[in-house]
């Protein structure tokens, strides 16, 4: 990655006074051939910890499923992501603010987590005990989330603000094309035997994590400030001053976490609602899921044009909506062509949701608290997608005669759609405070 510092103009408008993520940036350069190698380098993790992460939370699911396992007790297993994510990111977010190696601050957490990731992923494929699954899962996204924060701060870091959105529309990009492989793959893989998606993505995280580290060695970033260190205690009481003393960091906290609450239970459990809610066979659901994941990869390059052209808070208003209803239709109607009809909808404001987040919290970032910020949107990740599938799963049992159609799967669209449609308050608020604030100057 190359050595870069900010510009004058991205370091004023990235001050740690309130910034406005709600004022585009002034005009709209083009990404120049430095920049395309460093977004192209940065997008390898995210290509293969969501590929990861998604066989787990996606196939993890049908694996139990079959063994019988409640869905409350699905939803609380796969809710460990977000338990994880709220209490890692307090110490390795701020860790790699400060830590001085040879490979910087950010990629020794990266390459320590690879073998913690890849076990992990082989034994999850191959246990059957609800104990050991639960013990296993604390390794695996404990890991994913000691690397996940690091990297991730690499783009503040390394990016300049103009491109902020187009840089995260890259990242969505990777994110949806590893949610993507993941979905198709893992589905045709399971077919054949429980264990070989999990082992798959074992090799291909890592493949692409060593291969990202051994690259980005080379081209390390010039380290950035220092943050507090300490405890997750210590940690968790910074991260709360900054939220206390800056109105639109908590009103982001607010917003991420009902998108990722969303996401995070529809991720859980999409694939049984095809199969057992529908009756579709596995692979059919996965050729199915894999049509939706196109259409994120295609929302996902246009939303982060659109951010940087007209603002990611307004971009994601416009989206959130339409986004909001469209997931009604499922909770209202199993007709396939009702369905369908609303499909394009929902893929697109889902590919958005994906995209543009990070770009509204990154004006809001201090030069030397990338790290902390960055676990804080973890943090905020962690609320949502640990309450996601614990409400979905709840849900689902609850509502069992209600959708008897569907076993109560459909009940996952209702939770959906509510967590979207309450986003819109937040996220109203944060551009309201956005607009009242003049900017730097």
């Amino acid at each position: 990655m190359p050595d870069r510092t900010d510009t004058p103009t991205a370091a004023r408008e990235r001050r740690s006074g309130e910034a406005s993520p709600n004022r585009p940036a002034r005009g709209k350069r083009p990404i120049d051939r430095a920049e395309w190698r460093t977004l192209s380098l940065l997008a390898v993790p995210s290509l293969v910890l969501a590929l990861a992460t998604t066989v787990v939370t996606t196939y993890l699911p049908v694996h139990l499923r079959a063994a019988r396992t409640s869905t409350l007790i699905i939803g609380l297993l796969i809710g460990t992501e977000g338990l994880m994510a709220i209490a890692v990111p307090m110490v390795a977010g701020p860790w790699s603010d400060r830590l001085r190696t040879r490979m910087g601050g950010r990629l020794p957490f990266v390459a320590a987590a690879i073998l913690p990731l890849a076990s992990s992923l082989i034994v999850l494929g191959l246990v059957g005990r609800l104990w050991i699954t639960a013990a296993v899962l604390v390794v695996f996204f404990g890991a994913y989330f000691a690397a996940y924060e690091p990297y991730r701060a690499l783009y503040p870091d390394l990016v300049d603000q103009a491109i902020a959105g187009r840089a995260q529309s890259t990242q969505a990009l990777a994110r949806g094309l590893g949610t993507f492989l993941a979905l198709v793959g893992g589905g045709l893989l399971i077919a054949v035997a429980d264990p070989v998606p999990f082992a798959t993505a074992s090799l291909l995280c890592t493949v692409g994590l060593g291969g990202f580290v051994v690259v980005a060695m080379r081209r390390r970033p010039a380290d950035r400030g220092s943050s507090p260190v300490g405890g997750v205690r210590r940690q968790a009481a910074h991260v709360w001053q900054i939220a206390c003393e800056r109105r639109q960091l908590r009103l982001f906290l607010a917003a991420n976490a009902l998108w990722e609450l969303s996401l995070g239970a529809l991720k859980t459990f999409i694939v049984l609602y095809l199969t057992a809610g529908l009756g579709k066979r596995l692979s059919t659901a996965s050729l199915i899921i894999g049509g939706v994941a196109l259409l994120l990869l295609v929302a996902s390059p246009i939303s982060g044009t659109l951010g940087d052209r007209y603002g990611p808070p307004r971009v994601l208003t416009w989206a959130l909506v339409a986004y909001g209803v469209g997931l009604l239709v499922p909770l209202l109607s199993t007709s396939a062509a009702v369905v369908a009809a609303a499909t394009p909808v929902i893929a697109i404001g889902g590919g958005v949701v994906m995209t543009l987040p990070y770009a509204v919290l990154t004006p809001l970032m201090p030069d030397d608290e990338h790290g902390t910020l960055t676990g804080f949107y973890s943090v905020s990740r962690g609320i949502g997608t640990a309450l996601g599938p614990l409400l979905a799963g709840a849900a689902i049992d609850l509502t069992s005669g209600l959708f008897d159609a569907t076993q109560g799967y459909q009940a996952t669209w209702g939770i959906c759609s509510a967590a979207i449609l309450l986003s819109l308050l937040p996220l109203s608020a944060l551009r309201r405070t956005a607009d009242d604030d003049p900017g730097p100057t």
